[in-house]
């Protein structure tokens, strides 16, 4: 199974506002960047986002590490979801939960490891895709 590692982003100017999702694929000394917008939306949208565009463009099974500063999206995929699911997504009481169980979906076609890094803090592809996902959402354009 080939070992990739996707670091994640998302960014919104105003909270909700006009957003942006980028992230970074590795795999060996291949790299791609992706990034894209949504006109009104809010950052933790772009953050799910973010790791479903990356997940999503995988072609084949795969070891995966996640990497995202968003506590939202590490302790969301991690722990809550286990009561989402456990209690039958009981609708209007999760925020975002089309994005979580489109998430949860592409998690079941991968090995997923998710890891948290403090963002702002000099891990240059974190740094990268900020800036990625900063840039498309105030010119609310897209990598595709």
């Amino acid at each position: 199974m080939k070992k990739v590692q996707i670091i994640t982003d998302g960014a919104c100017l105003g909270n909700p506002g006009p957003g942006g999702w980028a992230c970074i694929l590795r795999f060996g000394p291949h790299s791609r960047e992706m990034f894209g917008f949504s006109p009104h939306t809010t950052n933790n949208r772009m953050e799910l986002t973010a790791a479903i565009e990356g997940l999503s463009a995988l072609k084949e099974p795969c070891e995966v590490e996640v990497v995202t500063d968003s506590e939202y999206l590490k302790n969301g995929i991690t722990t809550w979801i286990h009561n989402w699911k456990r209690n039958g997504w009981k609708k209007g009481q999760i925020k975002n939960q089309d994005l979580w169980q489109e998430l949860d979906r592409l998690t079941r076609i991968h090995q997923v490891r998710w890891t948290w890094t403090k963002g702002h803090a000099g891990h240059a592809d974190n740094d990268r895709c900020d800036e990625l996902a900063t840039t498309a959402a105030r010119l609310q354009r897209s990598s595709a």
